[in-house]
């Protein structure tokens, strides 16, 4: 397929997760273990038939690891998805990129342009616009609103941890030994809380099964494919439209309308994590 083809189609894909987890009335952390396991049972036939199965010991690790910070990251969006703005939600959850740029400095000593400091004071500006300067100068943040941040936080913490086994591993090798563990990390959770597994209406599960196959599956592995051939700054920046894509998909099938202060604040916030992405262009040097 091609590559920018195939990242379009992603994009709009994972657009219509938080449209499907308010749609389906299923509890956030069920919705989150059936979306995954359901990816995980259709993709299972073609890897184990084109013998993908083969794994290195370090590599297994970290997939499975992986898969457990992704459910519980998954898991956490969902919550908030159950007290906030599907369009809200969505857009704090993408703010990965400036926590992925935060703790590569403070872990990792790795130091980031001018454009990254700039980008993420532009997108902290943005958050105050969003939230409010009263409650954001009193520390007043609704659950949604922290539970979609922590949610960022997460997935920084996975793009971190799986960055560099992605480049060595095949994609879906690695999809099948992660999505088997955030499964049975989420299917523990689920146990422990004593959630209700089953009894849901028939488009719950039709909703469940959207997600698992259009959201999780062939979203992620059309944006896995777009990667493996497009600049991996432009498919980031390329992904902020998810926000867009799901803002008018709320406004259509849930209803949801956004005040003025929070349409401003997400225009700063996405202008900000954009320029996160960017690099600062090298001056030409004239060769004699």
């Amino acid at each position: 397929m091609n590559p920018k083809l195939s990242l379009a189609i992603g994009i709009l894909c994972i657009s219509f997760s938080p449209i499907f987890v308010k749609l389906a009335g299923v509890p956030p952390v069920p919705a989150t273990f059936y979306r995954i396991l359901i990816a995980w049972l259709f993709l299972m036939p073609y890897v184990v038939a084109k013998g993908k199965l083969m794994i290195g010991g370090k590599a297994l690790m970290i997939a499975i690891a992986g898969g457990v910070v992704f459910g519980v990251d998954l898991a956490i969006w969902n919550i908030s998805l159950m007290t906030i703005s599907a369009t809200i939600s969505t857009l704090l959850g993408n703010l990965a990129p400036v926590w992925v740029g935060l703790l590569s400095y403070l872990l990792f000593r790795k130091k980031a342009g001018s454009l990254f400091w700039k980008g993420t004071f532009l997108a902290v500006a943005g958050m105050v616009v969003l939230v409010g300067f009263r409650d954001v100068m009193a520390f007043k943040f609704s659950n949604g609103v922290l539970l979609a941040l922590l949610s960022s936080v997460l997935y920084a913490v996975y793009i971190l941890m799986t960055a560099g086994i992605l480049q060595k591993t095949d994609t879906l090798t690695f999809m099948f030994y992660n999505m088997l563990g955030a499964s049975v990390c989420m299917l523990v959770v689920c146990l422990f809380e004593h959630d209700q597994m089953g009894g849901y209406s028939t488009s719950g599960w039709l909703y469940l099964i959207a997600m698992g196959l259009l959201c999780q599956l062939t979203g992620w592995i059309t944006i896995n494919n777009a990667l493996r051939h497009l600049e991996s700054t432009k498919v980031s920046i390329a992904l902020l439209s998810q926000t867009v894509f799901a803002g008018i998909l709320a406004m259509l099938l849930l209803n949801e309308r956004l005040g003025v202060n929070e349409i401003i604040g997400s225009v700063i916030v996405l202008a900000g994590i954009a320029l996160t992405f960017l690099r600062p262009k090298q001056a030409n040097k004239n060769v004699n």
